[in-house]
């Protein structure tokens, strides 16, 4: 789960769910498949797609796998060698996609947009001098994650957010729902008990959207599907207030099931069309990790040496010092999948990251095919993705042992991304 204190899971609140959604236009096959976890890792994607080739025959280039980054959801991470759970993930998926694929038939498809923009803050603060705690490496950032809300000590948020729910729909032909695919930018809604397994506000805004359109017993099934847009410097927390105490699960379902109203009122004026192609474009880059340097390490021995705290909460420090020791046994360089899909006009890009919030807002505006969005943890789990300007604020997404790549990562992605997006072109 993603919390430095991990608790076992001891109750299965909801399930977990791999969705999945096969296109072809007749010359090109594409399917989707969203996954109810924290992460679902490059191994792990890479043996799903594998699968995916020999059952279905649709190459792996064009199957974009996601996580919805769920907090209260596994992490299948892997190896090069997958087993276990990881594994079984990669099976699941495959198995998912497999039984979309054998439900293709004749089908419309809209674009539409909604806005729902009172659930996203920026949860990056710029905070008055002198008044940020220090971080794990005893330095003061000019930026907190999550700070204390209505505090005196806030000046501004670091970055913007993005309202905009982006909506894929497909229906038969005039006639009933078949799936729809939508994407925003929330980190996750949250409140979920210690031990519980919830697939958060996305298992909840599938489970409300499929009743909204009247699909749950429908045959072969709806599928509602909610990937992670743009999240990595966003939450639900409104700072310029005090937070308020909710009962577990209150607030996801709240904003899940106003979210699916918001979306069923916009699939109420899309207009669909049958004449659509399909494209896609796939890049590996090898991208540099993030390396300690002599002092860092340095540092991180001199913390590992002192006798442990006794605490019940984490110990940033100690952390953070056995994260930096880590780094140097780790391959300079990754592979950072990419990936596009074109939908008639409409582009869907991906990254194997969390990405900040500002990023796909320029993705939006600049991609050359429009209307565009961004879809975050897909084909991999590489860390947050800030801009270059993030690091001189700090703040826990830039910090060494969380943020894992180069500073400048996010411009060698959106600069592939492009370039991509150029290739790929609708013809008509």
């Amino acid at each position: 789960m993603g919390n430095f204190v991990q608790y076992p899971a001891t109750n299965i609140h909801d399930a977990l769910h791999a969705r999945c959604l096969v296109l072809d236009d007749g010359k090109t096959k594409l399917a989707f498949a969203v996954c109810d976890l924290l992460h679902t890792g490059y191994y792990v994607s890479r043996e799903a797609r594998q699968l995916i080739k020999k059952r279905t025959g649709i190459p792996p280039e064009h199957v974009l796998i996601s996580a919805v980054h769920t907090h209260s959801g596994c992490s299948a991470e892997g190896s090069n060698t997958l087993k276990g759970y990881p594994l079984q993930v990669a099976e699941r998926i495959a198995e998912g996609v497999q039984a979309a694929a054998a439900n293709l038939r004749p089908a419309e498809f809209a674009f539409v947009t909604a806005q729902a923009p009172e659930y996203v803050f920026n949860r990056r603060w710029i905070m008055k001098p002198g008044t940020a705690p220090p971080n794990p490496f005893g330095q003061i950032d000019q930026v907190k994650m999550n700070p204390t809300p209505s505090s005196t000590n806030l000046v501004e948020p670091a970055g913007p957010t993005d309202p905009t729910v982006s909506i894929l729909a497909f229906r038969e032909p005039g006639g009933r729902p078949i799936a729809v695919y939508s994407a925003y930018s929330l980190h996750y809604g949250g409140g979920v008990p210690n031990g519980d397994i919830s697939a958060d506000y996305y298992g909840v805004y599938c489970e409300e959207l499929k009743r909204l359109m009247r699909a749950e017993t429908q045959d072969p099934p709806f599928v509602a599907m909610m990937a992670n847009g743009t999240s990595g410097d966003i939450n639900s927390v409104n700072f310029r207030k005090p937070r308020p105490q909710l009962p577990h699960y209150a607030k996801m379902r709240f904003v899940a099931n106003d979210i699916a109203n918001k979306v069923h009122a916009a699939l109420a004026k899309a207009e669909y069309r049958s004449d659509i192609s399909l494209a896609t474009s796939y890049r590996e880059l090898q991208i540099g990790r993030r390396l300690p340097s002599a002092e860092q390490i340095d540092w991180a021995k001199q913390i590992l040496a002192k006798p442990a705290k006794k605490s019940t909460g984490a110990d940033l420090p100690a952390i953070y010092a056995k994260r930096v020791l880590g780094i140097p046994h780790t391959p300079e360089t990754v592979p950072a999948p990419l990936q596009l899909f074109r939908l008639g006009p409409v582009c869907i890009g991906s990254m194997p990251v969390e990405i900040f919030c500002e990023i796909g807002l320029d993705f939006r505006k600049r991609c050359p095919l429009q209307p565009a969005f961004l879809v975050s943890h897909a084909h991999g789990s590489l860390g947050y993705l800030p801009t270059p300007r993030h690091f001189a604020l700090g703040g826990y997404e830039t910090w060494l042992g969380t943020n894992r790549l180069e500073p400048h990562a996010s411009d060698k992605f959106f600069a592939a991304l492009m370039e991509m997006a150029a290739e790929i072109r609708d013809p008509k």
